[in-house]
């Protein structure tokens, strides 16, 4: 096998030692944190897309009528 073969099947197959590092905890009160951080920014973005949806409109709507 060539080198770059080796490569490839080392980045799609890692080692098992590599896998049992992982922390197999889970924190919940992070979890909790990040999908609250997760709510806020989805709230901002939504917001932002319907105050530009609004804007424009109201733009489309005073070009109308003039």
């Amino acid at each position: 096998m060539s080198v770059q073969q080796k490569e490839k099947d080392q980045i799609h197959c890692p080692d098992l030692s590599e896998i049992d590092n992982v922390n197999k905890k889970v924190n919940v009160n992070d979890l909790m944190s990040r999908m609250q951080e997760n709510k806020k920014q989805e709230r901002k973005n939504n917001i932002i897309l319907s105050a530009a949806a609004i804007s424009a409109v109201t733009v489309f709507g005073i070009i109308l009528t003039l």
